[in-house]
């Protein structure tokens, strides 16, 4: 009998190191979990908050543009600020290297919002022989961040010429963010630049009163 009662005191003093270690484990991960990532922030959000109460309808603006772009609607670098009458809108930023008296590099990032349309819109190619094509055409591959669904593009007009383009659907619109591949970025640059453009936007609802 005082055999079974050492056992049985025994397993009970295992049983409890096991769960004192177990506990032991337990805190020393959630001690060492990473923290949550910081929530992007749209830093110049009363030019966007304008811009989407103009077109009535939700705009994208960039939390993360590569250095030294701004991402401001009406900075020094915001070369283009354009509304159309079909409330679409390009917003574009451009630096370039001109230190060797020359352009010697140049980074450009547009973002594009077409409120109300599903399909890719058309241009034209210019010149002799002007054709009508897709705007974004070469589909090469999806990207998924933050919950939008982009498709790559890689073959582009206008504005978006020489450019990367990643396009989604969202807020019943269609929606764009592209880059120049251009020196010093390699193509394989500007897709991690714009995997980063893409993760860190944020979306800017008009005021309620305007809302379509």
């Amino acid at each position: 009998m005082a055999a079974m009662r050492a056992w049985a005191a025994t397993a009970a003093l295992l049983g409890a190191c096991a769960l004192l270690a177990a506990g032991c484990g337990g805190a020393k991960k959630a001690a060492s979990a990473p923290p949550a990532p910081a929530k992007p922030v749209c830093a110049h959000k009363a030019g966007w908050q304008k811009l989407a109460n103009r077109i009535k309808a939700p705009v994208y603006c960039p939390s993360w543009l590569p250095d030294p772009l701004s991402g401001q609607i009406g900075a020094v670098d915001n070369n283009i600020n354009s509304v159309s009458s079909d409330r679409s809108y390009l917003e574009s930023w451009v630096w370039q290297d001109t230190d060797l008296g020359g352009t010697s590099g140049e980074l450009h990032v547009n973002l594009r919002g077409y409120p109300g349309r599903h399909t890719i819109p058309l241009c034209t190619t210019g010149g002799i022989g002007s054709r009508v094509v897709p705007c974004f055409a070469n589909p090469n591959g999806k990207v998924d961040l933050a919950g939008i669904h982009a498709t790559m593009y890689t073959v582009n007009q206008d504005a978006d010429e020489w450019h990367i383009a990643l396009v989604w659907r969202a807020y019943g619109g269609l929606y764009t963010v592209s880059e120049h591949v251009a020196p010093p970025l390699t193509a394989d640059h500007v897709i991690r630049y714009l995997r980063h453009e893409l993760r860190d936007l944020v979306v800017i609802k008009p005021a309620p009163k305007q809302q379509v």
